[in-house]
C-alpha cells in the first residue's frame, strides 16, 4: 500500500496569484517526463501481499481533462514475511526565525548551537523496523541569503542528543558542495529546480535517494534538518520522504489540505526595493547612499 504522496517536479497549486508550477526531474526512482513535467513515473518497488489500492484525487480545483495511467505489476508465488512495504509521508512548515534574528553566517553577531534538534523541519517520524530510502526537498527562501547551512540529522531507535548521523549541511547531505545554485541531476542526487535569480532567493527542489545506501532502523527512525545554521532562518518547506519499514506502522498525521499546502507568494524585485528604501530612511536617506555603509557608532 502507498501512504502518503510520491510528488516529484512540481510545486503546489494555489489559489489567487498563480504559484502552481511544474518541471522535467530525472531520477533513478522518481521521474517527471516531458513535456514540462507531466509524465508522473514511479519506479519504487511496492510489494503486497493481499491486494493494493491505488487512488488518483484531484485537488486542483478544476476539471481535469486528460488523464491517463499505466499500473504494471508481477504476481510471485510468495513473498518473504518479513518484506517490508513502501511508505511515503509529505510535510510542509513555515520555519521561523531566532527571537536574534535570521543570523546567517553570522551577519548579525555570534552564532548559538543547536544541541537538541528540536526545532529542526522533520522530514520523517517513524515507528518500526525498516530503512529509509530518500527524500525530495523543496525550500521557498524570501531572501538572497544562503538557506543551506543546516545539518540533517538522523535519530536511530530512539537515540538521544547526539545522533549517530549527523551532517555538516544541507548541500552536504545532498551530495553537492559550496552553497550551489545550478541544475544538476543525477539518479541518486541533484537539483531538479533553482531559482536562477539573485543569490538563494525563491525556490529549490533537491533530492537524494539511498539506493544503495539505506539508513536501517530496527525500533524507530527521526530524521529532520535545520532551517539555516542553529534554525535561525524564515523558509517556506516542504518534502516527501520515502522508506520501507514492517507494519503495522504508526498513524500519519491529515495530508494537509490544499490551502495549508498553498507556498508563500514570491518576493519579487519591487518587494526588495521596498526593503532598500526602508534601509535608506533608517540611514539618514542621503542621495548618494550605496546600500552597505555602516552606522556611525
Amino acid at each position: 500500500m502507498i501512504h502518503g504522496v510520491l510528488r516529484a517536479g512540481h510545486y503546489a497549486a494555489g489559489s489567487g496569484r498563480s504559484i502552481a508550477e511544474s518541471y522535467p526531474f530525472a531520477a533513478l526512482p522518481l521521474a517527471a517526463g516531458p513535456r514540462e513535467g507531466r509524465a508522473i513515473v514511479s519506479y519504487f518497488a511496492m510489494p503486497f501481499a493481499h491486494g493494493a489500492r491505488i487512488e488518483i484525487e484531484n485537488d486542483s480545483g478544476r476539471s481535469i481533462d486528460a488523464f491517463y495511467y499505466f499500473v504494471d505489476y508481477i504476481e510471485l508465488v510468495s513473498l518473504p514475511p518479513d518484506l517490508g512495504r513502501f511508505h511515503a509521508w509529505y510535510n510542509h512548515a513555515l520555519t521561523g526565525a531566532l527571537p536574534e534574528g535570521e543570523n546567517e553566517w553570522a551577519v548579525l553577531g555570534p552564532q548559538g548551537k543547536n544541541v537538541t534538534g528540536d526545532r529542526n523541519y522533520l522530514f520523517a517520524d517513524i515507528v518500526g523496523k525498516g530503512h529509509y530510502v530518500g527524500v525530495n526537498y523543496y525550500v521557498d527562501n524570501p531572501s538572497v541569503m544562503w538557506y543551506g547551512e543546516g545539518d540533517d540529522m538522523f535519530f536511530i531507535d530512539g537515540e538521544r542528543w547526539p545522533p549517530s548521523l549527523h551532517g555538516t549541511g544541507t548541500e552536504d547531505y545532498f551530495n553537492t558542495s559550496w552553497s550551489p545554485n545550478v541544475l544538476f541531476q543525477h539518479p541518486f542526487f541533484g537539483h531538479a529546480r533553482v531559482n536562477g535569480g539573485t543569490g538563494w532567493l525563491g525556490r529549490t527542489h533537491v533530492y537524494r535517494f539511498h539506493m544503495t545506501d539505506p539508513v536501517y532502523f530496527d525500533k524507530s527512525l527521526r530524521f529532520s534538518i535545520e532551517h539555516g545554521h542553529d534554525n535561525n532562518l524564515t523558509l517556506d518547506l516542504s518534502s516527501v520522504a520515502y522508506w520501507y519499514q514492517t507494519e503495522p506502522h504508526a498513524k500519519f498525521p491529515p495530508l494537509p489540505s490544499r490551502a495549508a499546502r498553498k507556498p508563500m507568494p514570491p518576493i519579487g524585485e519591487v518587494d526588495i526595493h521596498l526593503w532598500r528604501d526602508a534601509w535608506r530612511k533608517a540611514h539618514g536617506s542621503g542621495s548618494q547612499l550605496w546600500g552597505n555603509e555602516k552606522p556611525e557608532r
